[in-house]
């Protein structure tokens, strides 16, 4: 795990809204100090040396214990790849 940045607020949508240094993908599992999962990066804006970063809050995220905590540090790890297999398609047969 990394460390994401620093969380600012839940914005009227529903998201935490958190400032970064460094750009992460989106889709990575995003954790609080406690190591509890809260949700995942939804979508990254504003400046490239310190975006904002929109996370998208899991239903048994303690909302009111994020409210409490703001400023507190946020970590991210990578999201799970899928393999993507190829699919080949059949030769037409003359």
């Amino acid at each position: 795990m990394k460390i994401l940045g620093n969380s600012l607020h839940i914005s009227n949508s529903g998201k935490l809204i958190a400032r970064s240094d460094k750009t992460p993908t989106p889709g990575g599992l995003v954790f609080d100090s406690n190591k509890n999962k809260i949700g995942k990066v939804s979508y990254v804006f504003g400046p490239t040396k310190k975006p904002y970063i929109s996370i998208s809050l899991f239903r048994s995220a303690d909302i009111d214990r994020i409210q409490k905590n703001y400023g507190e540090k946020l970590f991210v790890s990578k999201p799970n790849q899928k393999s993507r297999k190829r699919r080949r398609r059949p030769r037409n047969k003359k």
